[in-house]
């Protein structure tokens, strides 16, 4: 049996596209609950943390090395250094304990 891929496209736009109409035309007025407030300010930033942090650890030849460079980063990162310096020193970790494991 042969599937028709456009019906799958239609239905993959179909559903992104009432994900992001319905709040619009389902919520008029402001949202005033602190705790609902909260919870959809921080849904991007647990989405985007949901699909990174298994893709740093898999993306190494070994888990040691994603999970030494997802550590250094974290740190590197609480202390204030900046996305590029975070992204060559955990690149450097990866690389340095890939070199060891090897």
């Amino acid at each position: 049996m042969r599937h028709n891929p456009y019906i799958y496209i239609f239905i993959m736009a179909a559903v992104t596209f009432l994900i992001r109409v319905l709040p619009l035309t389902l919520i008029r007025k402001r949202i005033t609950n602190k705790t609902l407030r909260s919870f959809l300010y921080y849904v991007p930033y647990v989405t985007l943390a949901v699909m990174t942090f298994p893709a740093i650890i898999d993306a190494t030849g070994s888990i040691w090395s994603g999970i030494a460079a997802l550590a250094v980063g974290v740190v590197l990162a609480f202390y204030g250094v900046g996305l590029f310096g975070v992204a060559v020193c955990s690149c450097a970790v990866v690389f340095i304990i890939e070199l060891i494991i090897l």
